[in-house]
Parts: structure tokens; C-alpha cells; sequence
């Protein structure tokens, strides 16, 4: 590591320690030339393969981006969608590879995403899934009914059997509350 005061090319660790959950760590250098001290920060570079085969680092500001405009209209928070891009990162980065498919990411974000919203759900899904007809947004629906019979209380509450068709552009907006 080059000295930042003195331009050495080479520096001597003092101390190391982990930082953010094992995520970062920080060094403390001596350069052996001026005897000065610095810290150097490191951090693990996850990187995300897109479809085209570009490289690029993983982004949680990416992430938040993404879901977001999935539950645009719909009562999430930013705090919300902040905890769910920090729990695609962790899945992401438990896999234990330096680089990840953008389909294993967005296979990630499905998951917390369900938990979170089922109507932002289907809307991510039917995007990243490339939903063709009715009949994919049926069966996913219906795979949503199936989970909530099997939940934790065993009853159900009832999803809507098809989304809402979207007004024509310029056309008011209803939204009615079914909760």
C-alpha cells in the first residue's frame, strides 16, 4: 500500500480489525520511509453478471430502486424496502462467490418481496418472470392462496383472483383499500 503522505510504495500493517459485521476491514499502516500512520479501509467486492455478461458491482441503491416502483401506490416504507435490500445483499453474499448472476439477485429479492407486499410481488414477478399471459399471474396467485392456507395460523384471507386492469393513460385513478 502506498503512502498517501510520502508516496513510499510500501507500507507495514500495525493492526487489523473487523469492521461492519465481518464485511470491512480496517488496517492500520506505519510507512517504513516518514514513520507516518494511516488506516485503509477494505471491503469485499461483490459483483453482479448481467445477462450480456457485463460485470458490475452490487448495488443496494439498485436493489431499493428496483422494488420500489413495484410498490409504488402501495403502503411501504422506505425503511421497509431499506431492511429488504439488506437481506438480498446478506443472501447474496452468504452464496460465498465474488460474482453472482443478476437472476440469482432477483431470485433474492422475491422472497423478502413476498413477505413484504403480495401485490408488489406480483408486479416484480411479473416483470422478472416475463409473465406472457393471464394464465402466469393465476397460477402465481394461486401459489400465494396455497401459502397462506399452509400458514402459521391456517387460515386464509382472500387475494384478489386477477390484477386490477391499469385505467387508460390519462384516465383517474381508484384505489380501493381491502384490508
Amino acid at each position: 500500500m502506498r503512502c498517501p503522505y510520502c508516496r513510499h510504495p510500501d507500507s507495514r500493517v500495525v493492526d487489523s480489525r473487523e469492521a461492519d459485521d465481518g464485511q470491512l476491514i480496517r488496517r492500520r499502516r506505519s510507512c517504513p520511509e516518514c514513520g507516518r500512520r494511516f488506516t485503509t479501509v477494505e471491503e469485499a467486492v461483490l459483483a453482479v453478471v448481467k445477462r450480456s455478461g457485463v460485470t458490475e458491482p452490487f448495488s443496494r441503491t439498485k436493489i431499493i430502486s428496483g422494488v420500489r416502483k413495484a410498490c409504488q401506490g402501495r403502503p411501504v416504507d422506505d425503511d421497509a424496502l431499506a431492511v429488504l435490500a439488506q437481506r438480498v445483499e446478506e443472501a447474496v453474499r452468504a452464496r460465498g462467490a465474488a460474482e453472482v448472476p443478476s437472476h440469482d439477485v432477483g431470485l433474492a429479492i422475491l422472497g423478502p418481496l413476498r413477505e413484504l407486499d403480495e401485490v408488489a410481488f406480483l408486479r416484480f414477478a411479473s416483470v422478472y418472470k416475463s409473465y406472457d399471459s393471464l394464465e402466469d399471474f393465476e397460477q402465481e396467485i394461486a401459489a400465494l392462496r396455497a401459502d397462506r392456507a399452509e400458514g402459521p395460523t391456517g387460515g386464509s384471507v382472500s387475494v384478489p383472483a386477477a390484477p386490477a386492469a391499469t385505467p387508460p393513460e390519462g384516465a383517474p385513478r381508484v384505489a380501493a383499500a381491502t384490508r
